[in-house]
């Protein structure tokens, strides 16, 4: 079903651009205590968790964008409205983005559904009572709606939202090649280059070019870094297999997408047609909102997020819907944890896997 946004963008901010930049460049990272653990994968590597503290709620897990972490905006914004709800949020850093590099030369990618898993079976196990629930960013975005397809009615989650999501990746590196949207294509790719010497200083990456200079646009960057390092034969086997499009029609939980007609890192034909959606999924559409913005507000520079409204709305609405109401229980440690600490706690794959 696709269905009309209520988002008004604020007066002042009606510009795409200026709805996509303006809380990267402008907004104070909400205050909220987190407490770092990590999770131990079953092929020797390891993604690092970041928690909101003491609530004892349904679990939200944050996938966030590229090269996102626990010190993006939205991601500060989405764990402070989960938590004022009483609920848990934890965020899963994909593979080499929570400052220190992965141990593997592979690296994360928008198709990576397996880690994603990895973790959700965990949470399951540890805490098969309460309800799981899942948000996901650009890149991330597109990681769970693909993996929400993968998984159909056997999915862990009881609901699920996805913002601002290239749902064909071709169609987002085509984009970035024109006009102001290549800022974007050249900040991103700093960033990435950035975190690809990082990483060679520990680990050897005979698969990739020995100069990052030269490769100035993602489509460049994903034929001769992404695709190698993760198994794919180059940029366009990477877009077909790894975009979420195709695997929509299999999602069978309740899934709310929102996405805007003027994202500048894709074009509207990007966006599914309604026949492509399931009855579980809900795509909200937005003539405006730029990327990951949705940004209302009366009075500048007052700004106000509303994604951090939306989006714990309709969990909150599916939970309800599913009977689910806030139980008094004991305190729960995160993945059956019971002691804190100051540094990343390392969690290790059961002995079959």
């Amino acid at each position: 079903m696709v269905v009309a946004s209520e988002f008004r963008p604020a007066w002042w901010l009606r510009n795409a651009h200026l709805q996509t930049v303006w809380p990267r460049l402008t907004r104070r990272r909400p205050r909220i205590a987190l407490r770092s653990e990590r999770l131990e994968l079953p092929d020797g590597d390891f993604v690092d968790l970041s928690w909101t503290p003491g609530a004892r709620g349904p679990i939200v897990m944050i996938l966030h964008g590229l090269e996102g972490s626990s010190r993006s905006h939205y991601v500060r914004g989405i764990l402070r409205a989960v938590h004022a709800r009483g609920w848990r949020g934890v965020l899963m850093h994909f593979r080499g983005c929570s400052g220190e590099p992965n141990r593997l030369p592979r690296s994360y990618h928008s198709g990576d559904t397996g880690d994603v898993a990895y973790l959700a079976d965990r949470l399951r196990a540890d805490h098969p009572d309460t309800p799981l629930l899942a948000v996901g960013y650009s890149l991330g975005g597109n990681a769970l709606l693909k993996w929400l397809g993968e998984s159909g009615t056997a999915s862990p989650l009881s609901a699920a939202a996805a913002i601002s999501v290239p749902f064909r990746l071709g169609d987002a590196a085509d984009r970035l090649e024109h006009g102001f949207s290549r800022v974007y294509q050249w900040t991103f790719l700093s960033e990435l280059r950035a975190s690809v010497r990082r990483k060679r200083e520990r680990v050897d990456l005979p698969e990739i070019p020995g100069s990052l200079g030269g490769l100035r646009t993602f489509r460049a960057f994903d034929d001769r870094v992404t695709a190698p390092l993760n198994g794919f034969q180059g940029a366009d086997d990477y877009y077909a297999r790894a975009s979420c499009r195709q695997y929509l029609r299999g999602i069978r939980i309740p899934t709310l997408i929102v996405h805007s007609l003027d994202d500048p890192l894709m074009t509207p034909a990007t966006v599914p047609a309604a026949t492509e959606l399931p009855p579980a999924v809900t795509l909200e559409l937005s003539p405006q909102g730029g990327h990951v913005g949705f940004i209302g507000g009366a009075t500048p520079p007052v700004a106000r997020y509303w994604l951090e409204q939306r989006v714990p709305g309709f969990l909150a609405e599916t939970l309800q819907g599913r009977g689910w109401r806030k139980q008094e229980r004991g305190p729960q440690a995160p993945l059956a944890l019971t002691s804190a600490s100051t540094g990343p706690t390392r969690l290790h794959p059961p002995p079959s896997c």
